[in-house]
């Protein structure tokens, strides 16, 4: 079959709907046009791929599909299992008695056909046309259906998804949608763009795509809820005399002060600093000090801090039990 679904998406007849999913999604990353850039030839086969995951990830339609009523491309096959069958030399029994029914209900109405002098019963819903065209129709109705969800994955910078952005992303189609990134954003949160997915068969609502957003680690802040975290060193004169100090937040530098006698560890809560939602209350940035010596050795502090040890001895570690008992 040259339009066959499964071999297009390379998976067997019994493949599971998990299977055809996983396919689908390993094609498409591998013929997305944005990897393809003028490669005509992997657009096509994408296109294609799209469609035969349109067809099988629907139950109703890939059913049909497999007792062939439609073809790869959702459409009914013409001459299957209606009256139109016994012209292809498979008439059924059932078909003709069918066929045999309509044709007497149109003889029966052939009098009172208006506007059909050869009394054909052609403009009668009981004769062959009519027939036909309610076959037609229903077999349309019958195959209407939703297109297919189409995934997407969309790397984010830190700011960005903390902060809110707008980003495009290039759609199956070939045309490029703009994406609202809301503040707060988190790893692999999903967002839906109704209506962007593959198109519907049989006039059916087209699917929706999911953009899955990836945000790219930053290594001075962490975001846990609507609270920001960071790290900030000090130097030891900041931490024992105290300081201000400029910090980073993710709204930009702010001014913080550093109490006196600071130690490391010592968190410092900036109110409202936090990641800002919409309708809801921003979050808190926390920074948490850090205190870092001079670099290089300097002969001056170590004899100072020698001279007053001496003087001012004490202890930060609890005794460990173990050796407490062996002592």
């Amino acid at each position: 079959m040259a339009n066959d679904p499964y071999r297009i998406l390379g998976v067997k007849r019994t493949a599971s709907t998990d299977d055809i999913k996983a396919s689908y999604r390993k094609l498409a990353r591998e013929l997305h046009p944005d990897r393809r850039p003028g490669d005509k030839g992997a657009e096509d086969r994408f296109k294609a791929v799209s469609a035969a995951y349109t067809l099988l990830s629907d139950p109703a339609l890939r059913k049909r599909f497999d007792a062939g009523e439609v073809d790869g491309d959702g459409n009914p096959k013409r001459g299957f299992r209606g009256f139109g069958a016994g012209f292809g030399g498979g008439f059924s029994r059932a078909a003709g008695a069918r066929g045999a029914d309509a044709y007497k209900r149109g003889q029966e109405t052939k009098d009172d056909t208006k506007g059909d002098p050869a009394g054909t019963g052609a403009k009668s819903a009981g004769g062959f046309n009519g027939f036909f065209k309610d076959r037609k129709t229903r077999e349309r109705a019958a195959i209407k259906t939703k297109g297919a969800d189409v995934s997407y994955t969309l790397k984010v910078p830190f700011f960005e998804a903390a902060r809110g952005a707008d980003r495009t992303v290039r759609m199956t189609t070939g045309k490029t949608l703009r994406v609202r990134i809301p503040p707060g954003c988190e790893n692999g949160q999903i967002l839906r763009l109704r209506g962007q997915g593959m198109e519907g068969l049989g006039g059916g609502a087209a699917g929706d795509a999911l953009v899955e957003i990836l945000v790219e680690a930053n290594a001075k802040f962490r975001v846990e809820g609507l609270d920001v975290h960071s790290e900030e060193a000090v130097t030891l004169p900041e931490a024992v005399q105290g300081a201000r100090i400029e910090v980073e937040t993710i709204h930009g530098p702010v001014r913080v002060t550093v109490p006196e006698n600071s130690n490391t560890g010592t968190r410092l809560r900036l109110k409202g600093k936090g990641v800002q939602r919409p309708n809801a209350e921003a979050g808190d940035h926390y920074v948490t000090l850090k205190i870092v010596l001079p670099a290089g050795e300097d002969p001056e502090l170590k004899a100072f801090v020698k001279k007053w040890a001496a003087k001012r001895p004490y202890t930060v570690r609890k005794a460990s039990p173990a050796k407490t008992a062996a002592e």
